[in-house]
C-alpha cells in the first residue's frame, strides 16, 4: 500500500514547504486548508504542484475530513492547521476550535483509518520564560493562548496513544523563518529579508532573543515525524539557533549592505525548555541549516535572478 500523506495547513507557509518535501521524496501528499495559495505553491513547489491534490474546508466539518481521507486513502497525516499570535490572543474562542478542537479532530480520522504515521506541529511557546522572570513566570507556564492550547494539544496526542494506541510526534519549532512566512508576528525576520531584498525598509515588531529554526529544516521533520513514527506520542524540540532580533537583522544585511532594517515593540519570552528533548533523540542523524545560511537562502529567494 502506497503511502499518502494528507498536510492539513496545507496553503500555509509551513505546509507549502511540507508539500515540496514529500512531492521531492517521491510520496503522495493531499492538501487540507480553508483556502488554496497556488501563487505562494507556484513560487515555492513549481510546476509540480499541478499534481497534488487540495481540498478546501475545514477541520471541524468532520465529514468533509472523513471524506477527504477516503477519496485520497490516506496513510499518515502531517497536521500543521493553526491560528497563530496575534490573532489567536485576540480571538481565544476561533483559536481553542481550530488548535485544539481540529486536532482532536484530525487524530479521530487517524485513528478511523488506523494511520501509519502522525506528526503535528506543536512550539516552544508551550513553555514561559525563565523561573527567574518573576511569579508570573514561575513554572514555565506559557504566557499566550497559543501556546496552552499547543500544550493542551501535547496531552491529547498522549491520550490517543495510551487508549487507541495513534503513534504520533509532535515537533516544537521556536521561530520558524524563510521564504514566504508573511504572518504571525514572529513573520518580521523574514519579512525583513524580503524587504532587503526588493530595497525597502521594515521594522522587525519585537526584540528580544529567540531560537530560530529555517522552513526547510522545519518541513523536513514534520515528513521524517510522519514517514518514521516510533510508537508512542513523543514531542520534540528543534535546535532554534538562538539570536537577538539585531544579530538577526545585521546577517540580513551581510547579504544586502546598507538595508535599512530595524526593531521596536516587546521583547519575546525566550521559551526555554525546562526538559530539553532534542530531535536527535529520535533521528541521531539530524542536521540543521545555520542561521547565517537560513538567511542567505531566504533573501536570494526574493532578489531578482542575475
Amino acid at each position: 500500500m502506497s503511502d499518502v500523506v494528507l498536510v492539513t495547513g496545507g496553503g500555509g507557509f509551513v505546509g507549502t514547504w511540507v508539500v515540496r518535501e514529500l512531492l521531492a521524496r517521491g510520496v503522495a501528499a493531499v492538501a487540507l486548508d480553508v483556502a488554496p495559495n497556488p501563487e505562494r505553491w507556484r513560487r515555492v513547489i513549481g510546476p509540480r504542484a499541478a499534481d497534488v491534490p487540495f481540498v478546501a474546508g475545514s477541520l471541524l466539518d468532520r465529514d468533509a475530513l472523513r471524506r477527504a481521507c477516503d477519496a485520497h486513502a490516506v496513510t499518515h497525516f502531517i497536521h500543521l492547521a493553526a491560528v497563530l499570535t496575534p490573532a489567536c490572543q485576540a480571538d481565544p474562542w476561533t483559536g481553542c476550535q481550530v488548535n485544539v478542537l481540529g486536532g482532536v479532530a484530525v487524530f479521530e480520522e487517524a485513528r478511523r483509518v488506523q494511520a501509519r504515521g502522525l506528526s503535528f506541529a506543536s512550539s516552544l511557546a508551550v513553555y514561559g520564560p525563565e523561573p527567574d522572570d518573576g511569579p508570573a513566570a514561575a513554572g514555565n507556564q506559557p504566557p499566550f493562548f497559543y501556546g496552552a492550547f499547543k500544550k493542551a494539544f501535547e496531552l491529547v496526542a498522549e491520550q490517543y496513544w495510551r487508549h487507541f494506541g495513534v503513534r504520533s510526534l509532535g515537533v516544537r519549532p521556536h521561530v520558524v523563518y524563510g521564504p514566504e512566512r508573511d504572518s504571525g508576528l514572529t513573520a518580521g525576520p523574514s519579512l525583513a529579508a524580503r524587504a532587503a531584498a526588493r530595497g525597502e525598509p521594515f521594522t522587525v515588531g519585537y526584540t528580544g532573543t529567540a531560537g530560530y529554526d529555517y522552513v526547510e529544516d522545519v518541513a523536513r521533520a514534520f515528513v521524517r515525524a510522519a514517514l518514521e513514527t516510533p510508537p508512542g506520542s513523543a514531542v520534540v524540540d528543534l535546535p532554534s539557533e538562538p539570536a537577538t532580533t539585531e544579530e538577526l537583522l545585521a546577517l540580513v544585511r551581510a547579504v544586502v549592505p546598507g538595508a535599512d532594517l530595524s526593531a521596536v515593540g516587546p521583547t519575546l519570552p525566550l521559551n526555554l525548555p525546562p526538559h530539553p528533548s532534542p530531535i536527535t533523540t529520535v533521528f541521531p542523524d539530524w542536521r540543521g541549516t545555520p542561521l547565517v545560511e537560513g538567511v542567505r537562502r531566504t533573501v536570494a529567494f526574493y532578489q531578482p535572478p542575475g
